[in-house]
């Protein structure tokens, strides 16, 4: 993955900004998971969009499975 690209999703307002934009670049970068239905995205899911205050974000799938959330039936991240 280009640093350049990993820099661009550094922050979580720029993370936030790839899930609202279903933004692809994101993919592979980061998931998100929603904490009111315990699911975790690919940031290009075209799932509804959660509330802001009940999103995680997460490197790898098998941390957001740690911490109890499961992948999504949609983007199968």
């Amino acid at each position: 993955m280009p640093s350049k690209v990993i820099e661009q999703f550094k922050t979580d307002d720029q993370k936030w900004d790839a899930v609202c934009e279903n933004d692809a670049s994101a993919d592979g970068v980061f998931l998100y998971g929603v904490t009111s239905t315990s699911v975790v995205c690919k940031p290009s899911c075209r799932s509804r969009k959660p509330n802001r205050e009940n999103v995680r974000y997460f490197e790898d799938v098998s941390t957001a499975i740690a911490q109890g959330f499961r992948p999504c039936k949609r983007c199968r991240p």
